[in-house]
């Protein structure tokens, strides 16, 4: 399997000197050495030992191999050009007569608050195979920053059935994130970031125990993690090969976790850039809010009618003057001509219509029945199978990308879309492709990530002309589509916008892997105005601005009278810029309720009540602006357009929200 577009960015290195057997090396701020007591690797930034002993694992025929286990070792320094900068690669190389050489790599940058590593494993004229390689394995952590407020993020792998992102306070056991994880200090800010750079091969694990007062017992990120969180009923599948290589573990220390983490996401995008989009945020309405399977081709028209009448004309508009207009599950109901015609309605309107599929999921669950769009296969001939059966998620079995199968109903599905002129699609139930199998059609696929990328590579060939929105799906991969939902669905209530923003409270930085961050379609019917507010701006702060009420003619009157008074504020709408606010504290039970953005227009604090009664508050200036002679700054509600005196305490009603603009 290639490894993807990392491979050309970062082994297109340029060598400008070597030298062997110097047990370490001194690069800038870092300083990595070899351990000869421990037979381990310690890491040192501004003089100051940050990690002690570390080592690389591996499973190996169901045991596990440390780089200290090994007798003899060589070192070896190389200077490069990559994609991240001039760097020095550390190598370690590992020898045994009874195992195969591990090759264990720090890529060191003089200016970066980073350092990277990863290991390979090599078996001269005949295979290795593993399903678990982890390059950083470290025993008795001592956090390098002081701990009054410790917390360690967790961070799911998908965002299917309501996950939560989590940040947990010390003392814990055990903590397992998916891809990247945190630990810092939330009075002081500073925090340490360890996730994987690579998403071509493996699933990747951040695992920390007996996290306490002295620091943690242990910490371990590897590449082979399948749980029920990454939707998986088997084992992580293992890569074989005479060479075979880790993810690419990035490390960072820095003054402040929420930096350190958008750093991480820049670093993701550097190795895969984030799919092309040159026009604006998308704004517009998604019929799965309220319509759901209710959706006609009359009402999708009146929907559309209803935009360029009453929103349209009052700032509920992108800066490029359209909207996305889309039609969700429930649109194959419509004959083509009527697809057509409600394609031309939106054309009409100034706005782009929008379609839904769900690439990797068979909804019939019948074995026999034979393949839509591919009826040379059964459904049977193209399920990625688990321990012999079919595996069930979310209500559908999930189907092999790898099946030529897969690329027929592509093909078709694309022609279809592309001759009747949708120009966006919502795909949903991604997860489903990105399973561990039992086997894949292709039988150079070994793992349920590659698996993925195969599939999302043919997504990409078929359908990567259109704005792609992924819905539920991994974060990672990120590089096929221009914008993902940050959590599950949410509607109307309080509750709705706090599980939201729980996502945006630890998954903002996931604006730098997609062009932006989905908060899901906002329904304003049945709920309170507070809860409106709130709502439209859970939206509004963390990308896509997607309304979702009925606005046909027999719609709901309320939902539509709400819609001309909340989504129409400019001020409020001018916040949806694509860039997601970041949390201004960590240390939340379930999500945080104070966010911030500063940008040439202003400093913008944001404080959600997600309680019933209201609470006095007073603007934490010492928190939201970086200086120590911030007492007082003139600010702007852009809910009530008045303005607040920062240094006097501010109400906010239960279920509601407020919103600050303050003047530098």
């Amino acid at each position: 399997m290639k490894n993807t577009l990392s491979a050309l960015l970062l082994l297109f290195a340029i060598t400008t000197f070597a030298s062997c057997n110097k047990s370490d090396v001194e690069v800038g701020q870092w300083k990595i050495s070899y351990n000869q007591e421990k037979k381990g690797i310690d890491i040192l930034k501004d003089s100051r030992l940050v990690f002690t002993g570390l080592s690389a694992t591996y499973r190996l025929n169901d045991k596990e191999i440390s780089s200290s286990d090994y007798p003899n070792r060589t070192f070896q320094t190389v200077g490069i050009t990559d994609a991240f900068g001039q760097s020095t690669i550390f190598t370690v190389t590992y020898t045994s007569n009874e195992l195969p050489a591990l090759k264990q790599n720090f890529y060191i940058y003089p200016d970066k608050e980073y350092i990277l590593t990863d290991f390979t494993l090599e078996n001269a004229g005949e295979a290795v195979s593993s399903n678990y390689m982890a390059p950083v394995n470290l025993k008795n952590v001592t956090l390098p920053f002081d701990t009054k407020e410790a917390q360690a993020l967790f961070i799911p792998y998908d965002n299917d059935a309501w996950v939560r992102y989590q940040s947990h306070p010390f003392p814990f056991d055990k903590l397992v994130s998916y891809e990247v994880s945190t630990v810092f200090d939330n009075a002081s800010r500073k925090g340490l970031v360890i996730g994987s750079i690579e998403h071509d091969n493996w699933k990747t694990g951040i695992e920390l125990t007996k996290a306490g007062a002295t620091g943690i017992e242990s910490l371990v990120c590897y590449g082979g993690i399948a749980t029920n969180l990454t939707r998986d009923s088997k084992p992580h599948g293992a890569l074989s090969g005479q060479t075979i290589k880790s993810p690419k573990i990035w490390l960072g220390i820095f003054d402040d976790w929420r930096t350190g983490l958008e750093a991480y996401g820049e670093a993701n995008a550097l190795v895969t850039p984030p799919k092309a989009w040159d026009k604006a945020i998308p704004f517009g309405w998604n019929s799965w809010g309220v319509l759901q399977f209710h959706l006609t081709y009359p009402k999708a028209m009146e929907v559309s009618d209803f935009f360029v009448g009453n929103l349209q004309n009052h700032h509920f508009i992108n800066p490029d003057h359209t909207l996305y207009i889309g039609l969700d599950s429930g649109w194959n109901s419509f004959s083509e001509d009527e697809l057509k015609s409600f394609v031309q309605k939106c054309k009409d309107n100034g706005q782009i219509a929008g379609v839904y599929w769900t690439p990797f999921t068979d909804w019939g669950k019948n074995p026999e029945r034979t393949v839509d769009d591919a009826p040379a296969y059964k459904y049977k001939d193209i399920y990625v199978y688990a321990n012999g059966k079919p595996q069930e998620l979310d209500g559908a079995y999930a189907i092999d990308p790898t099946h030529p199968a897969i690329e027929e109903r592509m093909k078709k599905a694309s022609d279809l879309f592309q001759r009747c002129g949708f120009e966006y699609v919502k795909m949903d139930f991604m997860t489903h492709g990105a399973l561990e199998g039992d086997y894949w059609y292709n039988q150079n696929i070994q793992t349920g990530t590659q698996a993925y990328n195969y599939g999302m590579t043919l997504l990409d060939k078929y359908f990567g002309d259109m704005y792609i929105n992924l819905s539920i799906s991994p974060i990672f991969p990120a590089q096929y589509a221009q914008s993902r939902r940050i959590a599950c669905d949410a509607w109307n209530k309080i509750k709705d916008t706090e599980y939201t923003m729980n996502a945006v409270s630890y998954g903002w930085w996931i604006d730098r892997v997609y062009q932006y961050n989905d908060a899901d379609h906002v329904v304003l019917r049945n709920a309170t105005e507070g809860e409106n507010r709130a709502r439209v701006t859970s939206a509004v702060i963390t990308g896509l601005y997607i309304a979702g009420d009925d606005f046909s003619e027999g719609g709901s009157e309320e939902g539509k009278a709400r819609a001309r008074q909340y989504l129409t504020n400019p001020d409020i709408n001018a916040l949806a810029t694509g860039i997601s606010f970041r949390p201004l504290e960590g240390n939340g039970e379930k999500s945080e309720n104070q966010f911030i953005r500063e940008d040439a227009t202003g400093v913008y604090y944001v404080y959600f009540n997600y309680t019933e009664e209201a609470v006095e508050i007073n603007i934490p200036l010492d928190r939201i602006v970086e200086t120590q002679h911030a007492t007082s700054l003139q600010a702007t509600d852009l809910w009530k357009n008045e303005t607040i005196n920062t240094n006097n305490k501010v109400v906010v009603p239960g279920k509601d929200v407020l919103v600050l603009r303050m003047n530098k």
